[in-house]
């Protein structure tokens, strides 16, 4: 029996006044799709995507149990990253750049982004940095003070956001979670994309594809990729569901059936 596809609703008025705005502000703009998993292979299939070509990658978020920081709107994490070392980001969201402070917009490691999926958007700021692999993997194992992996203005990006009495150093480690991120430019696209496969522990996966554009071109991009994909058979009506939501939701979930 062949699968009923639901139309998201078009984006309102308002909606669409105020991602004007935010792109405005931004350094540039993301967009994105979320692979439901039972289309995950016919994806890959339809788009030629080679798996043999992937980097893996290692993910790690800190937060508290009860994940304090995300609902503040803040995001830490660390990655080691196959053949290139690691990175570690502190990120707020949602943001409005017209509000961001110039001292920060100009922080080297610093942009501001908006990530656009079917159905929503959200404007980021991101403050990046280099990390060492070996200290992403102690401090991920409690055996580094965190504070030792983030460098002196993430951790005053860190302070001055999050809620009060959560202290760096006594974050839970959520993770990791295994990737793998393939940069690929499809037959009959003049554009690369990026796919990203999240492996969770319970055996269930993500699959995301993204490409980036100017913010100036950001309408006329998305039509693109809405023709492209929707010609190659890939659904673009399910549920969005970020790689960083869900991974959060399901390391905190375990912590909490760990200390019960």
């Amino acid at each position: 029996m062949a699968k009923t596809r639901t139309a998201r609703p078009a984006i309102s008025d308002d909606a669409l006044q105020e991602l004007m705005t935010l792109l405005a502000g931004s350094d540039s703009v993301e967009l994105k799709l979320t692979v439901p998993d039972s289309d995950i292979r016919s994806t890959a299939v339809a788009l030629g995507m080679d798996p043999l070509e992937a980097q893996l990658r290692q993910v790690f978020f800190f937060d508290t149990p009860a994940l304090d920081l995300d609902r503040a709107g803040v995001v830490v994490r660390a990655r080691r990253i196959q053949g290139k070392g690691a990175d570690a980001v502190v990120k707020l969201r949602p943001v409005v750049p017209s509000q961001l402070p110039a001292s920060l917009r100009g922080l080297e490691g610093f942009g501001v982004e908006v990530d656009a999926m079917p159905g929503g958007f959200v404007c980021s700021g991101r403050l990046k940095a280099a990390a060492d692999s070996d200290h992403v993997r102690l401090a991920s194992q409690g055996e580094l003070p965190l504070r030792k992996l983030l460098s002196k203005e993430q951790r005053k990006l860190l302070r001055r956001h999050a809620p009060e009495g959560v202290d760096v150093d006594s974050l839970a480690t959520l993770g990791p979670i295994l990737v793998f991120k393939l940069r690929f430019t499809p037959e009959g696209l003049a554009r690369r994309l990026v796919a990203e496969a999240w492996l969770y522990p319970d055996g269930s996966r993500l699959l995301e594809l993204s490409t980036r554009c100017g913010t100036g071109e950001t309408f006329q991009v998305a039509v693109e990729m809405r023709a492209f994909l929707t010609a190659r058979g890939v659904d673009l009506s399910g549920e969005q569901e970020t790689k960083t939501r869900k991974a959060l939701a399901y390391f905190a979930s375990a912590l909490e059936r760990e200390s019960e």
